[in-house]
């Protein structure tokens, strides 16, 4: 019954996290026993089950219970293979999915050579529409968990064929995530390049386009700043912050912090 195996997969993060505070009782039984299930689950007939599975996998390794081997050997391996050209659709856009909210969980090496080549042929999907846009919805996540050479390299000529994609949809995701992607390269290449390119979002034939545009413009100034001077930096879930100064910091006074949180709100609103 496809109900009794979406109930495992919701006890599935509790019992491993049980398994690793007791692990020298049970060295290897989640290994064995557990993240095979998770695995084989990715590839369930039923669509809540898979939902599920893959839901328990990422708790298992937002929490670091999954050892690398198996993160390189099992999960990779049926995630490319769900996310292959010849793959279900409907596979394909869950495969996408999970492999854009992985990215920021594993290690640098792990993205840029087991994902980053699949995402970048995700990006130019020309079946389905769905698969371009999570890819341009997740884009400045992926650029962050590669760093500044691979994005330069592989993600930036990706990123221009999206903001240019037929779909309006796309080129509003694009422009929303653009300073998540500004923020990850070099500064000449923010100036020759992005800048022309944000241009032509702000001059789009579709306005919600533009308007996604225009609301990521002042963030998107903010990344050409000098971070040490000007005291802007990204923060974990993607927003944009001041830091204080230690001047600010050492003199306690609430008025420094105020001016930070209205700059912050600010800078947001834009």
């Amino acid at each position: 019954e496809p109900t009794v195996r979406t109930e495992l997969m919701e006890q599935i993060p509790p019992i491993a996290i049980f398994l690793q505070e007791s692990r020298p009782k049970f060295p290897t039984a989640f290994f064995e026993y557990l993240m095979p299930i998770v695995v084989r689950y990715l590839t369930d007939v039923n669509n809540q089950v898979r939902k599920a599975g893959q839901e328990a996998l990422l708790i298992l390794l937002e929490q670091d219970l999954v050892a690398q081997s198996d993160i390189e050997n099992k999960v990779c391996p049926i995630l490319l293979d769900l996310s292959a050209p010849d793959s279900d659709d409907e596979y394909k856009v869950e495969a996408v999915n999970i492999i854009c909210k992985m990215a920021s969980m594993l290690s640098r090496t792990t993205v840029e050579h087991m994902l980053l080549p699949r995402f970048c042929e995700l990006c130019s999907d020309g079946k389905l529409f769905q698969v371009r846009k999570i890819c341009a919805a997740n884009f400045g996540d992926i650029c962050n968990a590669v760093g500044q050479e691979a994005t330069e390299r592989l993600l930036i000529p990706k990123f221009f064929e999206l903001c240019s994609d037929s779909v309006w949809g796309m080129r509003k995701a694009c422009a929303e995530c653009f300073m998540a992607v500004s923020y990850t390269t070099s500064p000449e290449v923010r100036r020759s390049k992005l800048s022309p390119l944000f241009i032509s979002l702000i001059s789009d034939t579709c306005r919600w386009v533009r308007q996604a545009a225009f609301q990521s413009l002042g963030p998107f100034i903010s990344t050409f700043a000098n971070p040490s001077s000007a005291g802007l930096y990204i923060r974990e879930d993607g927003t944009l912050s001041i830091r204080p100064s230690a001047q600010d910091v050492n003199s306690n006074s609430c008025q420094p912090s105020n001016n930070i949180t209205v700059m912050s709100s600010s800078a947001n609103a834009m």
